[in-house]
């Protein structure tokens, strides 16, 4: 009988994005369905209860270690331990993946308290005694869970979930039902709505100033809202666009409202970063995963579902 596992992926979250994409495209690619928080829905459940039920309903459990400890609870451990020591403690298969290097990590992506960076090597060490692998970068870590998960399906081998047609009892096929129900909710909730942390960011109208400089040498500033840049660099990601195409683009959008040519603009590289920063954090734009060439060294960039719809409204012309 043709069954599909249900997965939960643990992991801080912020310095752990490109790793959670790959993973997730990993279990997709395997006909599994993956858990996570960031496709949980707006719930008056508390946090905690919701997690626990989410696990409870899972086959198998994933954790991703980097190098932060992660946000902690009223008794300091870090809700990805607490999850982690769940699922051990109800018995769900357990892989955990962990950086081999994690002294390599930038500093920006590490913990920088002494108390939590003891916290998580406690955390790594408690992992290590378990079955755990070892990665360095998100696309190394995709294949990894791939081969992990397929071995652990075979050694240990759980319900899953199965189609209607196969279900033994109408309890059965209503569960699936609901469950299919909430995930294409979820799923269409993440390509008309911004992540949460996004509502305390700047944003839409909200103006960013921009400096440049000029062939001349002199350096001039220009007001942009979040609008107006994205709607300027938004539409080169509608498949994919390198960085340097954007920052052209950007070029070319200060020298027309300026009033210089393209090639006379040259942005500030710390005000480039920022604005990429900012798109990212709003839920518009993510790394693209796009297989090519070794030689092929340029970072990419691609729209969200999210990046995708607001583009869209932000660019057609009301009727």
């Amino acid at each position: 009988m043709d069954r599909r596992f249900q997965v939960f992926v643990s992991s801080t979250f912020r310095d752990l994005q490109d790793e959670r994409q790959q993973v997730m495209q990993a279990l997709l690619e395997l006909d599994c369905m993956p858990s996570g928080m960031e496709l949980f829905p707006a719930s008056d459940e508390s946090k905690w209860t919701l997690i626990t039920r989410v696990i409870d309903d899972c086959d198998y459990y994933l954790v991703i270690i980097g190098g932060r400890y992660g946000s902690v609870d009223a008794d300091g451990i870090s809700f990805t331990e607490r999850e982690y020591d769940y699922a051990v403690k109800a018995k769900i298969p357990v892989l955990a993946f962990l950086h081999n290097d994690p002294d390599a990590i930038p500093a920006g992506r590490s913990e920088l308290d002494r108390a939590a960076r003891e916290k998580l090597d406690a955390f790594r060490a408690k992992a290590e005694t378990r079955i755990c692998k070892h990665w360095r970068t998100p696309e190394e870590l995709g294949g990894v869970v791939s081969r992990s998960l397929i071995q652990m399906i075979k050694l240990q081998p759980r319900e899953g979930w199965v189609r209607a047609r196969f279900a033994s009892s109408p309890e059965e096929l209503q569960k699936l039902r609901s469950k299919i129900d909430d995930l294409t909710a979820k799923l269409e909730a993440a390509r008309t709505e911004p992540p949460a942390d996004a509502l305390r960011m700047a944003q839409g109208a909200q103006v960013f100033r921009v400096r440049y400089k000029l062939t001349s040498g002199k350096e001039r500033v220009v007001d942009l809202s979040w609008d107006s840049i994205f709607a300027c660099l938004g539409p080169t990601m509608f498949d994919e666009a390198s960085e340097v195409d954007l920052v052209k683009t950007l070029d070319n959008r200060i020298s027309q409202e300026a009033g210089f040519q393209r090639w006379q603009v040259d942005v500030r590289d710390e005000d480039f970063q920022t604005i990429k920063v900012q798109l990212r954090a709003l839920g518009l734009i993510q790394k693209s995963i796009r297989k090519r060439s070794l030689k092929d060294t340029g970072t990419y960039w691609a729209l969200t579902p999210y990046g995708e719809h607001y583009a869209t409204v932000l660019k057609a012309i009301p009727g």
